[in-house]
């Protein structure tokens, strides 16, 4: 018989997050049957053997007690391998034992945490048999870390939460408990259904370079950490590697010298990692090397890498976020917005089967509020993923709280041809859904305890996008706060719900109004500057004069920015009239005069949402100091300390948006309240 591998142990004061051993009572109080072999099986048998050392009950292999009786079966077997893929599993009771079947091991260990999120209602009744699969083969974290500390970005580039968890002082983090708690992100990650991660930054510096070459064998000992958890590790890599590493006079994709190179340093990252998923890839974007440089496009780019991965059954994710860093301010008929679509639509079709294009969800940045890009609807014939952003960099840096799942949720179900067409949901199944990660070493992983509920939603969302957001965030409450625990359950489900479920809308009620975007401190991000992108290179502009507000988009008298979407949206966005009040800034230049949908002119939606918002951060802060009896100490205390600095921040915000447009238009507040 097999040993059980064991649950690994988290170093002392770090926060399970939402796999406590509460979470695990119901399971590890029964008996258990494990039915299959392998690696991942072995995993599985480690959770409920783990479980049930603490809570009494009992897990057998198969074959140790024949015809015995059990209350779980889990169990491996290849007779549903069409029905359920590598990674799905059917889950059925009946006759008193819950069963969960899968055809992959990857499959087994996801229904093994699918029972822990039912709980006792897994054991319960009758269940007639459930099939789940995932919607997104690829399901991945982006880490924007940086081996060695950054001089300008740090440890983690756009990162809120300490310091990196792979690496520390320009090397890989290797003692047996740093290692360790790698592989409890992991086991994190696979609780929430991720299965990929990208180790270092997208924006390759010097010694990142070198993890491609000389340095695999560092990115192999994160990947054994990560493998238990059916975690495929992945590596961002420059496009200039050829040059920088090789010692080529070039990094031309159609020459052959370059096109050898790629294909032997890649066979030497399988020999090191032999399940690698693929590299990652930032070119002839914001400074970084690719193609352009000779000649070539993007296509003919990531079709280099992925010839070099394609043996392996690697993927190569080339990103489309591609514009010009260096914009007069003064040309109006330059606009970022466009820039993605320009460069990749042309190229539908041009990109090999293993090449996936990542488009941010939103033609900009991250926005607390954009459109959906109308890259994802243009480009049928290209594998697509889309990219999100978990690590808050424009939606509070984890001081704030802002659950992101609803969001995400109204990106992954627009439909770009119209409410009859496919949703985004749907168009990237063929390459994933991928966020930018928003952990690190500190000891709650997320900074702010409560932004775990964005990093949970990321794997919840990659396995279904039409799902519910606000279920994720109820699967999330109960596996971390274990409310049945608690003296008084619904008083707490009912406050976690008061201070996430609307927070994302509070955060944009007090930043930067109606989608416009932006209007934050240069560099860093953290806190407003309305004008501080305005005369900078970046593409970032408001327009805001003393007439009005926000960027013309318009086919008619704009950048032309609208007509990129398909005709529905096109038409929808074109006018002021049509265009939806939450996105009127980003689409068109109005007075300040100009009538919303709710009856107020800007100018006063402006005025009134500021103060809105920062009466809502008051409340929040006050319903979380309400559950202050219910709440693990350490961690109701931090949360309590950020919402000081939100609430802080909040009326900085406030004050500064409504002074500088007081000052602008000349208009005063309807209801007088005190402005600068």
């Amino acid at each position: 018989m097999t040993a059980p591998i064991p649950v690994p142990a988290l170093p002392s004061g770090v926060d399970p997050a939402w796999l406590p051993p509460a979470a695990f009572r119901p399971l590890g109080s029964r008996r258990t049957l494990i039915s299959g072999t392998g690696p991942l099986v072995d995993t599985v048998h480690g959770e409920v053997a783990g479980a049930s050392d603490r809570f009494g009950g009992q897990v057998l292999r198969d074959g140790q007690e024949p015809g015995a009786s059990y209350d779980l079966v889990l169990e491996l077997g290849d007779d549903d391998s069409d029905e359920l893929g590598d990674e799905g599993f059917a889950l059925v009771r009946a006759d008193g034992v819950t069963r969960v079947t899968a055809a992959g091991q990857r499959g087994l260990l996801y229904g093994l945490f699918h029972v822990v999120r039912l709980g006792e209602a897994a054991f319960q009744g009758e269940r007639a048999r459930e099939l789940h699969r995932p919607a997104l083969a690829l399901r991945m974290l982006d880490h924007w870390d940086n081996v060695a500390v950054h001089p300008v970005m740090g440890q983690v580039e756009r990162g809120y939460s300490g310091g990196s968890l792979f690496w520390q002082d320009g090397r890989a983090r290797g003692s047996r408990e740093e290692l360790e708690r790698v592989r409890c992100y992991g086991r994190l990650l696979a609780a929430s259904g991720i299965n990929a991660i990208a180790v270092n930054n997208v924006n390759v510096h010097g010694a990142e370079a070198h993890l491609l070459t000389d340095r695999i064998g560092e990115v192999a000992a994160i990947a054994d950490a990560l493998r238990p958890y059916g975690i495929r590790t992945h590596l961002s890599v420059s496009f200039a590697a050829p040059v920088v590493l090789g010692g080529l006079p070039t990094a031309d994709p159609l020459d052959e010298a370059v096109r050898d190179w790629w294909a032997e340093v890649t066979g030497r990252v399988y020999e090191a990692i032999p399940d690698f998923g693929g590299y990652v890839v930032k070119a002839d974007s914001e400074g970084q090397p690719g193609p352009f440089t000779y000649g070539r496009s993007h296509a003919e780019g990531a079709n280099l890498l992925a010839a070099a991965l394609a043996p392996h059954s690697g993927t190569v994710h080339w990103r489309a976020f591609v514009y010009n860093h260096r914009q007069d301010w003064r040309d109006r008929s330059t606009d970022r917005a466009r820039a993605a679509y320009d460069h990749f639509a042309p190229l539908d079709g041009a990109f090999a089967p293993n090449a996936v294009l990542q488009v941010k969800h939103g033609p900009m940045d991250f926005q607390t509020r954009e459109p959906v890009s109308p890259v994802i609807g243009a480009m049928p014939d290209t594998r697509l993923a889309v990219e999100i952003q978990a690590t808050q960099e424009y939606t509070g840096q984890q001081r704030h709280v802002c659950w992101l799942g609803p969001m995400w949720s109204e990106a992954l179900r627009f439909r770009p041809e119209g409410q009859e067409g496919p949703s985004v949901g749907d168009l990237v199944r063929g390459g994933g859904l991928v966020a930018v990660s928003s952990a690190g070493d500190d000891p709650y992983w997320t900074g702010h305890p409560l932004a775990q509920a964005n990093l949970y939603a990321v794997g919840r969302l990659a396995w279904r996008p039409d799902a519910d957001p606000r279920a994720a965030l109820d699967e999330w409450i109960e596996l971390t706060f274990a409310p049945e625990e608690t003296a008084d359950p619904a008083r707490l489900r009912s406050g976690l719900h008061a201070v996430l479920d609307g927070s994302w809308r509070t955060y944009e009620k007090y930043t930067a109004p109606l989608g416009v975007g932006f209007m934050v401190q240069p560099g860093h991000h953290y806190g407003p500057s309305v004008d501080g992108y305005e005369y900078s290179p970046w593409g970032t502009y408001h327009f805001a004069d003393r007439d009005g507000i926000g960027v013309d988009r318009s086919q008619a008298t704009g950048t032309g920015f609208a007509g990129q979407y398909a005709k529905p949206w096109a038409e929808v966005y074109e006018s002021p009239a049509t265009c939806p009040d939450e996105l009127l800034l980003f689409f068109h230049h109005v007075p300040y005069g100009h009538v919303l949908r709710s009856g107020e002119t800007v100018i006063q939606h402006i005025y009134d949402t500021h103060f809105d918002g920062v009466a809502e951060v008051e409340e929040a802060r006050r319903v979380w100091a309400g559950l202050a009896d219910l709440v693990e100490p350490a961690r109701h205390a931090r949360a309590a300390e950020r919402y000081e600095e939100q609430l802080r921040s909040a009326r900085e915000w406030r004050d500064h948006i409504n002074t500088y447009f007081f000052r602008k238009s000349g208009v005063p507040d309807a209801r007088g309240r005190l402005i600068h």
